[in-house]
């Protein structure tokens, strides 16, 4: 343990951290983009009691996460295992960020005559800032299509695709979502390139594709969240009738 306290004490540890924090919240905005896509794959068939219903894929994939691990996990265990890893990266992430930005601070209380910042990139200089933003937007997220704690158009449990119908349908909801995405832009970029830098595979044959990774995924899961709202907004996504939630249970 006094390793373990060590080694987080430290500002290489406290990096290395924010490093693999980064690399989990990274993977899990990947996953839920491509999550979030289903919406636009449409919806299968499903007949029950002699009627066929239309059944969105994306209802679908959020019911076999509720289920996901079964029958070795009970229900929601898989996906309360995720939440909780998601919300200790989250924390994590948070704190030694912080911890080094003051550290930072101290070792500097003067300002240089000729400061740092214009060397350095708009997203760098601004991480702060899009990461308290983009935790402000989690918690509203949250509030807001999983728990239905602040209702924007009707709230159902388990009817995802209906609930995101009913609120990107609202433009001021959509534009909100959009505009912090583009926050989220920023931020990936800078966060992705850190990490590689913090996990040591940069290097000068390597920095340019790096650099380009880090922006091309960056660029495209903020597209992919944003293409979302946009297609409700527009109409380009039509409202599924009503169907049977215990439709799901069997299919």
């Amino acid at each position: 343990m006094n390793r373990l306290a060590k080694f987080y004490a430290s500002s290489i540890g406290k990096k290395f951290i924010a490093a693999i924090t980064g690399l989990i919240l990274f993977g899990f905005v990947a996953g839920h983009v491509a999550g979030n896509l289903k919406v636009f794959t449409g919806t299968d068939s499903i007949t029950a009691e002699g009627e066929t219903f239309a059944v969105p894929h994306i209802d679908q994939y959020g019911h076999f996460l509720r289920k996901a691990g079964e029958p070795f996990l009970p229900a929601m265990a898989f996906l309360w295992t995720s939440r909780l890893v998601l919300l200790a990266s989250v924390i994590l992430h948070m704190t030694v960020v912080i911890q080094l930005s003051l550290k930072s601070a101290e070792a500097r209380p003067v300002e240089y005559v000729r400061s740092k910042k214009k060397a350095s990139s708009w997203s760098a200089r601004y991480m702060m800032f899009s990461g308290s933003v983009i935790l402000a937007f989690i918690i509203f997220h949250i509030l807001h299509f999983t728990t239905g704690t602040i209702k924007l158009g009707q709230f159902e449990h388990g009817a995802i695709y209906k609930n995101l119908r009913n609120s990107f349908s609202l433009w001021y909801v959509s534009l909100g979502y959009v505009l912090v995405m583009g926050l989220l832009t920023s931020h990936l970029f800078h966060g992705v390139w850190s990490l590689f830098q913090t996990l040591g595979f940069d290097s000068p044959d390597r920095n340019k594709a790096i650099r380009m990774f880090a922006m091309v995924a960056s660029i495209g899961i903020t597209v992919g969240f944003a293409l979302v709202p946009l297609a409700f907004l527009f109409g380009v996504l039509q409202e599924v009738p009503d169907y049977p939630h215990h439709l799901l249970e069997n299919h």
